[in-house]
């Protein structure tokens, strides 16, 4: 777990005011910028805040100020927190844009249709909706049921295609499906990609050559006709219309 400076801003202040450290440092340790701390020190910025010491919440300690101001060089460190509390797990459907919610309930439609060995918890994962919502399309029985329309999440913005791919492969596996996706459905691995690539250009070439060989035998035959014609010509002998052409 990282550990990070409280009320930063609030804390250059204290520093300004309270110290003779450089403004380089107090940016380093505060993370802002040099001429925002020199702002702070002129009174153009942060004029309201009060400061905050960072000694007394135990971020900072009085040897480490007295060494930074004794050597422009150095870098403020941070103390090490008596009592480390861990960061709380995020829990909970995924965060959708309110542009995006109304759509939700085609996604699922989509989902449910398309790949019905996905789980709920999958589906939940995917599009950011709740398990009775997921019932309620599956069932029928949702309150727009008469109006929605399968549509794919990724195209909706809900997923990405590559999230997808992952959940329908993990729920083929936990339903023993072993069978390849139809060609197209979905993404290609780097190795497919690259093996492809390498095959294109031997195919183009190999049309290419054999439209150049069509083309000079094109061009033998009208060359020699119009040796022909240019010889008839010379003895006087009429021409066929394809000729005079």
């Amino acid at each position: 777990m990282t550990t990070q400076l409280l009320m930063p801003k609030a804390t250059a202040v204290w520093l300004v005011e309270n110290t003779a450290l450089s403004f380089k440092q107090i940016a380093d340790f505060c993370s802002l910028h040099p001429l925002e701390v020199q702002g702070i020190a002129d009174g153009d910025v942060a004029a309201g805040i009060k400061g905050v010491s960072p000694i007394q919440n135990g971020q900072l300690t009085r040897e480490e100020i007295a060494a930074g101001e004794a050597n422009p060089d150095y870098k403020l460190r941070l103390s090490e927190p008596k009592v480390k509390i861990a960061q709380p797990k995020r829990r909970g459907p995924r965060y959708t844009p309110t542009s995006r919610r109304h759509e939700r309930p085609n996604a699922i439609k989509w989902l449910v249709r398309n790949h019905p060995e996905l789980k709920d918890a999958q589906i939940m994962r995917l599009v950011g909706t709740t398990k009775s919502t997921i019932e309620a399309v599956r069932e029928g029985t949702h309150w727009n049921a008469a109006n929605l329309t399968a549509m794919d999440p990724v195209t909706l913005g809900l997923c990405s295609q590559t999230e997808l791919d992952m959940e329908v492969r993990r729920a083929a596996r936990s339903a023993g499906i072993t069978e390849d996706a139809p060609e197209g459905t979905r993404l290609l691995t780097a190795e497919e990609a690259l093996s492809r690539a390498a095959d294109q250009p031997h195919d183009d070439d190999e049309s290419a050559a054999q439209q150049g060989l069509d083309m000079g035998a094109r061009h033998d035959e009208y060359e020699a006709e119009s040796v022909f014609a240019k010889l008839k010509s010379l003895k006087g002998e009429p021409l066929d219309e394809d000729e005079e052409r």
